[in-house]
């Protein structure tokens, strides 16, 4: 993998790998920013994939305030975790590009509520830089 982490060393592909298929198995991964004052932000993925180029890539009709997070801070940790065996992968990267995948404006206005919901799916691509192991059990934040 060409990805290097903040230490120099490269983070776990086969962490990135797994990550990603546990992913498939579950409803949502996580997904936390934070503006440039550090106000904190979660939100939900659809879904994780390995781009051509060994990032991660998380889609989802984000909410505007992941968005604007992004816009003024491009760390960002991505959370996979399976509450029924507490089994779970946290990557921290920095995000190398927002990509429109999907626009709705206005596709089906008669179920639009006076709360807008996203008009964009986006795809966030993400360079990971650490890899780690997450559980609601005690553990460390040692790469895997």
């Amino acid at each position: 993998m060409s990805v290097k982490t903040m230490t120099g060393a490269k983070p776990s592909s086969k962490g990135i790998e797994r990550a990603v298929a546990l992913a498939e198995t579950l409803p949502h991964a996580f997904v936390g920013t934070s503006n440039r004052d550090g106000t904190p932000h979660i939100a939900a993925a659809a879904s994780l994939s390995i781009t051509d180029d060994e990032n991660l890539a998380v889609t989802s009709w984000f909410c505007p305030a992941t968005v604007t997070n992004l816009q003024e801070n491009r760390n960002i940790t991505v959370v996979v975790w399976d509450p029924e065996t507490d089994e779970g992968i946290q990557m921290v990267g920095r995000v190398e590009r927002i990509e429109e995948t999907a626009i709705l404006d206005g596709y089906a206005p008669e179920i639009e509520t006076a709360q807008p919901s996203p008009q964009v799916e986006r795809r966030l691509v993400v360079k990971v830089e650490k890899v780690i192991a997450f559980s609601h059990a005690p553990h460390t934040d040692a790469e895997i």
